[in-house]
C-alpha cells in the first residue's frame, strides 16, 4: 500500500433476526441472526491478514456484534458511533414494508417521489442522514491517513460514502446494491481521489 493511500474496508452488517418480515429497521436495534453472525465471521477471517489499525460501528447491535469479530482478529477494540447509524424511520422503524405500505400508502408512496426531502414523522430526510454521517466518515479517514481501518455499518450509510467517493448524487441512492455482509473496498488518496476497488462483494 502507498503512503499516500488510506484503505476503508466498509462492510454491511450480516443478515438480522426479522430479515424474512422485510421490516424497516432504521434505528430498531434489532440483532444478528445466526445465519447473520456466520456471514460476518466470514467476512471476519476474509481480511484477518489486513493490516487494519481500527475498527468502527454504529452503536447498533448489528454492526456492533461484526465489528467485535474483526477487531479480534487484530487485537483491536472497536469504536462504536451513534452518528453511524442507519436512516430514521421514524414511526416506520421495526415495522413490516407490506404493513407500511397498507396503512399509509399516500406516505409511502410520498417518499418515494421525493426521496431527498420526504421525512417520516419522528424520522429523518436523506439529506438530513447524509449530513449526520458524512462528516464522520471524512473524520474517519483523515485519522487514518496511510492506514487501513474497518467500518462496520448499514446499507444506507455504506450507499453515502460510496456515492461521496464515485462523486454521483445523493438521488442515485437506490442505484446502488448493499447485501448483507457486503463487503467495498474504498482507497483515498491525498491529492483528494478515491478509488472504489471493490462494490457489494
Amino acid at each position: 500500500m502507498e503512503n499516500n493511500q488510506t484503505k476503508i474496508f466498509l462492510i454491511r452488517h450480516g443478515e438480522v433476526a426479522n430479515a424474512v418480515e422485510r421490516c424497516y429497521n432504521g434505528h430498531n436495534d434489532v440483532d444478528l441472526s445466526p445465519e447473520g453472525l456466520r456471514q460476518m465471521e466470514m467476512v471476519a477471517d476474509r481480511l484477518k491478514g489486513e493490516p487494519i489499525k481500527a475498527v468502527y460501528s454504529s452503536d447498533l447491535l448489528r454492526t456492533v456484534k461484526g465489528a467485535r469479530l474483526i477487531a479480534e482478529r487484530h487485537s483491536l477494540l472497536p469504536v462504536s458511533l451513534k452518528e453511524l447509524r442507519e436512516l430514521s424511520y421514524g414511526i416506520w422503524d421495526g415495522k413490516k414494508v407490506d404493513d407500511i405500505r397498507r396503512l399509509y400508502p399516500e406516505d409511502f408512496k410520498a417518499r418515494y417521489d421525493d426521496i431527498l426531502n420526504y421525512k417520516i414523522r419522528d424520522g429523518e430526510t436523506l439529506l438530513e442522514m447524509r449530513d449526520r454521517v458524512l462528516p464522520v466518515l471524512k473524520e474517519i479517514i483523515d485519522k487514518h491517513r496511510g492506514e487501513c481501518a474497518a467500518i462496520v455499518a448499514h446499507a444506507g450509510v455504506n450507499k453515502i460514502l460510496l456515492l461521496w467517493s464515485l462523486n454521483m448524487d445523493l438521488k442515485d441512492f437506490y442505484r446502488i446494491q448493499q447485501d448483507y455482509a457486503a463487503l467495498n473496498i474504498i482507497s483515498f488518496y491525498d491529492n483528494g481521489s478515491a478509488v472504489v476497488e471493490l462494490m457489494n462483494g
